[in-house]
């Protein structure tokens, strides 16, 4: 298979759990990068994170040793303002519920940031801000219940950190779906909005969505008719993966950014599921109304580490029977079920 970056001319890559965490830069991230862009394969930095401007995105990654300037970075409050900017008059009030980066994007598009209902705005905005409380919550509720337009810039339920998945813009949102009975329009992923401006700014022809959320990055992509790579850096997880509906199926797996570059550490899902060796792995799944019994075809291919094309292998068997639990036939197969993050049981 021809490395992912050898046919992208732009990876648009989510940031939180894809190229660090906790703040801290994911092993590998940074070598990739550069191999990536010599390959002729952009890095745009395509992030659902509300709470800084592209800017100051590109300094903290430039600070960790990574390539970018303010116009790698694309964040949803951005493409939120678009939106915003796109349905009302210049000068209209935009009722801000977010960080400081969220409000200087609304001015960005010729819109006026506020932050009370009083202030007769015409729509209400929301972002993360780690600062964000129930006075912010209860100004939003109240203009949202007088009619006016809402847009969230993501709805992404959590934000992985060093300290574990903490509460991301979705759940703020979600207090004032349960407060107002509404819901809003969304700028973030999954939503397209994104993605198509990440597109339209990088002049893309061959854009590659990179993610660790089946969620949002995934889902996005798929919404967005665009290729997409899930890292198993961040918050999916390999069970997830084998849960996943329609919607939420990534085009590669990988267990982080190496796959670009490496076509080794990549695999391509199923895209469909014929039985006996599923997807040409060199694993049998032996299929039963409660697991997948995987175990490995004799004469297979002799790599040690044969793991993501075992989780091909079960994803085609799991997207086509709805069964994901999973076993292992012999020592092989547990020691790939361990290497994917996957319950072992039963192995020889």
């Amino acid at each position: 298979m021809t490395a992912l970056a050898d046919k992208s001319d732009a990876l648009l890559l989510d940031l939180d759990g894809t190229i660090y965490l906790g703040g801290l830069v994911i092993p590998h991230v940074t070598d990739v990068l550069v191999e990536a862009a010599k390959r002729g394969a952009r890095p745009m930095f395509v992030t659902n994170n509300a709470s800084r401007p592209p800017a100051e995105v590109a300094e903290a990654l430039e600070q960790m040793g990574i390539s970018a300037a303010a116009a790698d970075v694309l964040t949803s409050p951005e493409a939120a303002a678009t939106m915003l900017a796109a349905s009302h008059p210049p000068g209209s009030a935009v009722l801000v519920v977010g960080a400081k980066a969220l409000a200087d994007a609304i001015s960005d598009v010729g819109l006026q940031p506020v932050r009370l209902a009083t202030d007769n705005p015409v729509a209400v905005v929301q972002g993360h801000s780690p600062d964000t409380g129930w006075r912010d919550l209860a100004e939003a509720c109240i203009a949202i219940r007088a009619g006016v337009d809402w847009v969230a810039s993501n709805t992404d339920s959590t934000l992985p950190t060093d300290r574990g998945l903490l509460p991301g813009n979705g759940a703020m949102v979600q207090a004032l779906v349960a407060a107002t009975g509404l819901s809003p329009r969304v700028a973030g992923k999954p939503n397209r909005p994104l993605l198509d401006e990440a597109v339209r700014r990088s002049g893309s022809t061959s854009p590659l969505v990179v993610g660790d959320r089946l969620d949002t990055d995934i889902e996005a992509a798929v919404v967005a008719g665009m290729p997409s790579l899930l890292v198993l850096t961040g918050v999916s997880t390999a069970a997830d993966l084998l849960a996943a509906s329609e919607s939420r199926r990534p085009t590669y797996v990988s267990f982080d950014l190496r796959g670009l570059v490496d076509d080794a550490r990549v695999v391509a899902m199923p895209t469909d599921f014929p039985s006996g060796d599923p997807a040409g792995t060199g694993w049998r799944i032996e299929k039963s109304k409660t697991d997948l019994r995987l175990s490995r075809l004799a004469g297979g291919p002799d790599e040690t580490d044969r793991s993501l094309d075992a989780l091909a292998a079960l994803a085609a068997a799991a997207w086509s029977t709805g069964v994901t639990a999973v076993t292992a036939a012999d020592a092989t197969a547990a020691a790939a079920l361990e290497r994917l993050g996957l319950v072992v049981d039963g192995a020889a």
